[in-house]
């Protein structure tokens, strides 16, 4: 990679299941659990994140959500990671299912060409 190049941002799909002590709890108390044992986790911890959060347990049983994370890098990236497993959330209230990491349009990247497979109509 030239060195006027920065790394492409990480984006990943963190396939999780809710666990019973999750679902146990109030709707009310989710939202006290996630906003004082894993927000402040995360921002103590990194910075270039971002992310998205999909309910999918009306589609699928092995799955119930999926979180979506871009960051800055792989630093970001690892240090997210390394934040949410020191949290309840990580295997206590979700069960991670699978993690599926990659860049945008890699290929494009490798290759010099066009992202032809990023559609809009």
């Amino acid at each position: 990679m030239p060195a006027a190049e920065t790394a492409p941002p990480v984006t990943a799909f963190m396939l999780i299941k809710t666990t019973p002590e999750w679902l146990a709890m109030t709707p009310q108390e989710r939202v006290n659990a996630f906003a004082t044992q894993v927000i402040p986790a995360i921002k103590a911890k990194t910075t270039g994140v971002r992310s998205r959060f999909y309910d999918t347990e009306f589609y699928s049983t092995r799955v119930t959500d999926v979180w979506v994370w871009e960051a800055d890098d792989h630093d970001a990236y690892q240090l997210l990671i390394d934040a949410l497993r020191e949290t309840p959330f990580w295997d206590r209230y979700f069960e991670i299912v699978d993690l599926l990491v990659g860049t945008e349009n890699g290929y494009a990247r490798t290759y010099g060409l066009d992202p032809v497979a990023t559609i809009t109509t």
